[in-house]
């Protein structure tokens, strides 16, 4: 796998409706995920969700995956989120990215086409294989969960 600060090759389709929007960018040098943009105009109701088109495809490697996740800026100033957040794109995904939005603000929520609407992050996946045993080790924290480590 290359260095962390080694990019990875993720080749990308546009789609017709997705002509003239930008690609997926970094907006700063030393930003984490990349912008995506809305390629359709809609409006989201209080509570409404909405699969929004993104206008193209990718292929991302295999061993990676492409984590969608939510616009600090729209979850704190209008309750823009994504109700499974991070969101998955596995590496053999071949559809169009749509970002399923949801809006947990108390007024409706205008999205034209163009407008930034989520971040990807692009990471390693670790896969992980399952071997059933009849007893687990004992830690200090044992059975404890759901704040049971403190306030």
């Amino acid at each position: 796998m290359p260095s962390p600060l080694s990019p990875i090759d993720i080749q990308l389709k546009r789609l017709p409706h997705g002509a003239g929007l930008p690609v997926p960018a970094y907006a700063t040098a030393h930003a984490a995920g990349m912008d995506v943009v809305s390629a359709e105009d809609l409006i989201l109701a209080p509570g409404g969700r909405h699969a929004v088109a993104t206008g193209f495809a990718m292929a991302i490697p295999e061993g990676y995956e492409m984590q969608v996740r939510p616009r600090s800026g729209l979850a704190l100033k209008h309750g823009i989120s994504l109700p499974n957040t991070p969101g998955t794109i596995d590496a053999d995904y071949r559809g169009e990215l749509k970002v399923i939005l949801i809006n947990l603000g108390d007024a409706p929520f205008p999205i034209a086409r163009g407008d930034r609407i989520a971040q990807l992050v692009a990471a390693p996946v670790q896969l992980a294989s399952f071997t059933e045993v009849d007893n687990l080790d004992d830690t200090v924290r044992g059975q404890g969960g759901f704040g049971s480590t403190g306030v």
